[in-house]
């Protein structure tokens, strides 16, 4: 994409065309990378959170008069769980929060126990952005398919481009640019092509009449291109991702001041961990002034809930729930950073007061 492309892909002048085949070429592309050009389309917007409103709420709307049931689990990103409740609290919707087990996903037989006739949306992740925890997403759609009227909405955000997940087998996929390298404030939301939505933006006829106002051009070239750079890298990212996540496992349980709250199969993209005998937020930030940058909860959540949700949904303790640290990784991390980790973090414990 050139500077040159700042034209409104709306507008039917020359400028206007030339950002229109750069947004439609893009749009191609994530679908075609996905092999979903044939069951799916593509609607640009600013990110997996408003993704997951459009997904939920749009659907729950549109869909009304089959039932008011909606399935989802106790342990989604806010964005979709926030959504949960409004549908119940002004819409009178019937939500309801699916219980894990010690591993963080839901069991597939769980899920089916829940659906009835009445169900008409089940939402699940695909991985949960504080565990890592992966859901079985294959599982989910196999029993989803008893009950056609409900639909299968599938937050990828943590997955995408990592994991060999087969979309195909849901009807909305939502994840943020920004997890594969993308433009921050962008995202998709890809749905199954006989689906029909209540738009939740008013306003102009852009991405089929469902998002109105101007598409970034820009955010959309960005979100295709990392999308490809990243499921061509997918194996080999995994593969060094995953030798970097145990050397950092195995450092952090050879001190004996940790417990592993990721459970085993877990992405390696994240490793989460509770701090037994320090407070959470005081080594997060003793670790910041050391350039080293990890995080005690949720991004989207951190200010609102101290104590993670997440893992009191899985049984642990108020304790290990308010005291667990997040560390991210990414492809381009190297044993390097998670050595300079470790000397950090031993170096802090023995400096930091015990609670």
């Amino acid at each position: 994409m050139s500077l040159g492309s700042f034209g409104n892909p709306s507008s039917l002048h020359r400028f206007g065309y030339a950002s229109k085949k750069i947004l439609e070429d893009s749009r191609a592309k994530v679908l075609s990378l996905l092999g979903l050009s044939s069951t799916h389309q593509c609607i640009f917007l600013s990110g997996a959170s408003e993704a997951n409103s459009m997904a939920i709420k749009s659907i729950a709307w549109q869909y009304a008069s089959r039932g008011r049931k909606m399935i989802t689990s106790s342990v989604e990103h806010p964005s979709v769980t926030n959504a949960f409740l409004q549908c119940q609290a002004l819409f009178h919707f019937d939500p309801v929060f699916l219980p894990v087990n010690q591993d963080g996903y839901v069991f597939p037989e769980t899920l089916e126990r829940n659906l009835d006739k009445n169900t008409i949306l089940a939402s699940l992740m695909e991985v949960n952005n504080e565990t890592g925890a992966i859901f079985p997403i294959g599982e989910y759609a196999s029993i989803l398919k008893k009950y056609p009227k409900c639909l299968f909405h599938v937050d990828a955000t943590q997955g995408i481009g990592k994991t060999d997940c087969d979309y195909s087998k849901a009807d909305l996929i939502s994840f943020s640019a920004h997890k594969i390298g993308g433009i921050k404030g962008s995202g998709a939301l890809l749905y199954r092509k006989s689906l029909r939505f209540a738009p939740l933006i008013s306003g102009g006829e852009q991405e089929f009449g469902y998002r109105a106002g101007t598409v970034s051009v820009a955010a959309a070239s960005s979100l295709a291109t990392s999308l490809g750079i990243t499921l061509a890298r997918k194996k080999q990212s995994w593969e060094i991702v995953s030798s970097l996540c145990q050397a950092l496992e195995k450092g952090l349980l050879q001190t004996g001041e940790i417990s592993l709250n990721s459970p085993s199969g877990h992405s390696p993209y994240v490793c989460n961990f509770s701090l037994l005998h320090h407070k959470a937020s005081v080594v997060v930030e003793a670790l910041s002034e050391k350039g080293i940058y990890v995080s005690s909860v949720s991004a989207c959540s951190s200010k609102a809930e101290p104590i993670s949700r997440v893992l009191l949904s899985m049984g642990k303790t108020e304790r290990n729930a308010a005291n667990s640290i997040r560390v991210s990784f990414s492809p381009d991390s190297t044993l390097e950073d998670v050595n300079a980790f470790l000397s950090a973090f031993f170096t802090i414990l023995s400096e930091v007061k015990p609670l």
